[in-house]
């Protein structure tokens, strides 16, 4: 029944907890290329349990920094070798299905991850569905609000970026 209610709601019953520091942390990688027409184009996969869209993400791994961990994190889980930045995009909150069926807030810090390279052999291949789309298609696929608005909001951010290495080149 839970898994009826909007996100905000399902997420707000675990308040308390996030408030008292009951809360884990993952790191993603928003994925990104240019399109064959110019236009910037996002990875979303889909989860291994629940099948919902979003991006690679996992916990932080000792040894490594955030943005290194976003980089493993869309290897491993879409085949994409690129560069992340070392400052995250964003931040948003879900909830994490844990292996005993509990659910705990996680909060995803975001790093944009410009794709070089994307494999057709992968660790997770065949685990996941991964899809190409606009920002806005992109926002429109995931349940997470604060997700969505990173993502609507990229394509902006991106052709800012376009601009200003153009105006300095």
């Amino acid at each position: 029944m839970a898994s009826q209610k909007p996100h905000l709601a399902r997420l707000a019953l675990h308040t308390e907890s996030m408030l008292h520091g009951g809360s884990a942390a993952q790191v993603g990688a928003l994925c990104f290329r240019a399109s064959d027409v110019g236009q910037v184009e996002i990875l979303l996969i889909t989860t291994r349990e629940t099948h919902r869209w979003t991006i690679p993400k996992g916990w932080p791994i000792k040894g490594l920094k955030p943005h290194e961990v976003a980089e493993r994190e869309a290897w491993e889980e879409a085949g994409i070798k690129g560069r992340a930045k070392k400052k995250p995009y964003g931040y948003y909150t879900y909830l994490k299905r844990l292996a005993d069926d509990r659910t705990i807030p996680s909060v995803v810090e975001v790093h944009v991850l410009e794709v070089k390279e994307a494999c057709n052999n992968f660790p997770e291949i065949g685990q996941r569905t991964l899809i190409w789309l606009s920002p806005i298609d992109a926002a429109l696929q995931v349940q997470e609000p604060e997700l969505k608005g990173l993502l609507a909001g990229f394509e902006n951010m991106w052709a800012d970026d376009r601009r200003l290495k153009s105006v300095n080149s």
